[in-house]
């Protein structure tokens, strides 16, 4: 008697790639070519994979051989096409770069995207790093991206045609070996685009927020004992910034897919990929959740939440009409106030509204920053109106108004978190 034929399954299908969920057609970068550092895992990998689902031919440019002959491999497996190229490249070596703008064109005929993905991450204190580790962190956060902007904007320039997008982060105690660099990437990245102000070249920042990649899992295993933590209390501390790594690199990807209606700003994956009408994790793990709040304060927080955004809104529309560096310090001074950009807080308080609006509280948790830190803002720009302006009856006028921002702020969070 033979034996009963095996039961054969079929093969488990891949979930659809995050970035093909939204608005963006499949062929929005067809014909265009990426250059990705770093991108042999993690944030880089999944940001050259969307990019390569949008129709970009991609280059990971990495320093693992490893890592990077297996991303393109896995890319091009995945969409079942020849969308990706390994080319080894250290960024902090000139002469590694201008290789690889040779091998590039060799391979792909130009290259029409930048993205300054790669990144070493040395953790301690200012007065415990060591010289060597600040010298590699320079190297790779910072003198990469300027090597790349030299050597790959003269070509973007040449055809008027190009996308530069700086990667940024916001830390904070025990990370200033890493984040002075990547502060001063976004600040690379910002006089780039007044710089190419007036052409068909766009240059960005983009934030990915807190992704749970290999490079971040090393680096809070030394940071959270320096905060007499375990490594899950720090991530659990800082929960608010989670994002999945596939949805930080899509995020990437929108954001240089829509890169003309970005051009000058620091923004985050998930500003991205709101704009390109992605979902994002956060919609699929999160139950609506009604808010427990009367009618009558319902609708008062509501009110408040629609002043909150129109003041901010006008505020920011007149900073554009500021002098190149007043409008950069007035902006930077806001991003330090307030816990995030501007176009974070706008963003935010719209789906705030709109929850309000619906009687939904999962808007809340989408806030880039507490409340308060928006109302702290208004309360600092009182503070420096005193040492500004001499007129008295013009500070007085002007201590008003923006103390009725300040009080409008504290209100709605008051009645937010139920008082």
């Amino acid at each position: 008697m033979e034996p009963p034929p095996e039961e054969t399954q079929p093969p488990p299908q891949e979930s659809a790639l995050l970035i093909s969920t939204g608005r963006l057609p499949q062929d929005a970068l067809m014909g265009e070519v990426a250059v990705v550092t770093g991108a042999g895992r993690g944030i880089g990998r999944e940001a050259a994979l969307a990019l390569a689902w949008l129709g970009a031919r991609v280059i990971i440019a990495e320093i693992d051989k490893d890592t990077g002959a297996a991303a393109a491999a896995a890319i091009n497996a995945r969409l079942e096409a020849d969308r990706a190229v390994f080319i080894h490249t250290d960024i902090g070596d000139e002469k590694a770069v201008k290789r690889l703008r040779e091998k590039a064109i060799k391979a792909c005929g130009k290259v029409d995207i930048v993205l300054n993905n790669a990144a070493v991450v040395p953790v301690g204190a200012v007065a415990d790093l060591a010289p060597e580790a600040v010298d590699l962190s320079y190297r790779v956060n910072l003198r990469g991206p300027f090597l790349l902007a030299q050597t790959f904007l003269p070509d973007m320039l040449e055809r008027d045609y190009g996308v530069f997008v700086g990667v940024s982060s916001y830390g904070g105690a025990c990370l200033a070996g890493y984040e002075v660099f990547k502060r001063a990437q976004a600040e690379l990245a910002a006089t780039l685009a007044a710089e190419l102000e007036g052409t068909g070249v766009y240059a960005l920042t983009i934030a990915p927020g807190q992704a749970p990649t290999p490079g971040l899992e090393a680096a809070v295993a030394e940071l959270a004992p320096l905060y007499d933590m375990t490594p899950e209390e720090f991530m659990a501390m800082n929960k608010a910034a989670a994002i999945s790594v596939e949805a930080a690199g899509a995020g990437f990807a929108a954001a240089i897919a829509l890169a003309v209606g970005f051009h000058g700003q620091e923004i985050t994956s998930r500003q991205a990929l709101a704009a390109a009408g992605i979902g994002g994790q956060k919609k699929v793990e999160k139950k609506k959740t009604p808010f427990n709040l009367n009618d009558r304060r319902l609708a008062e927080a509501l009110k408040l939440c629609q002043q909150a955004r129109a003041t901010l809104a006008e505020q920011s529309a007149g900073w554009q009409r500021r002098p190149l560096f007043e409008r950069r310090w007035i902006t930077s001074n806001f991003r330090k106030v307030a816990g995030a950009p501007v176009e974070a807080w706008l963003a935010s308080l719209a789906a705030l509204e709109q929850a309000l609006a619906e009687a939904d509280a999962g808007a809340l948790s989408d806030l880039p920053a507490p409340l308060e830190k928006l109302a702290a803002y208004w309360k600092h720009l009182q503070e420096l109106a005193r040492g500004y302006v001499q007129d008295p009856e013009a500070l007085k006028a002007q201590l008003k108004i923006m103390g009725e921002w300040q009080t409008t702020t504290e209100r709605l969070a008051a009645i937010l978190r139920g008082r």
